[in-house]
């Protein structure tokens, strides 16, 4: 199976930046893609950034550039790096991977706890 564990989340006054890292762990034979997600209570969850094994990355219109999502093959982490953030950012950030365990089919629903991000003065 694939297990992923979100960290960084937390509280920050608008303006500030946060770090989100997501580890993928198990017995994974393939890791295709990864992705951010958010959602906030009464909303669909919502596409934040993706990035595919290759590293071709894809945001959101809202992200604006502020934020930008990386990747590292060694220990298949993944990281959102949120600058400039605001208060409309507040929401449970959630990590997504696309991926194939060994002995099993690949899916794209491989979902972590998620991690809150709270933007507040």
């Amino acid at each position: 199976q694939v297990q992923l564990v979100e960290s960084g989340g937390g509280l920050v006054q608008p303006g500030g930046s946060l770090r989100l890292t997501c580890a993928a762990t198990g017995r994974i034979r393939s890791l295709y893609s990864m992705a951010w997600y958010r959602q906030v209570p009464g909303k669909q969850r919502e596409l934040v950034a993706s990035i595919t094994s290759a590293g071709v990355s894809n945001y959101a219109d809202f992200v604006k550039a502020r934020f930008t999502i990386s990747k590292y093959n060694f220990g298949n982490k993944l990281n959102l790096q949120m600058n400039d953030l605001q208060p409309e950012d507040t929401a449970v950030y959630y990590c997504n991977a696309d991926a194939a365990p060994v002995g099993g089919t690949r899916g794209s629903d491989y979902w972590g706890q998620g991690t809150q991000v709270t933007v507040s003065s």
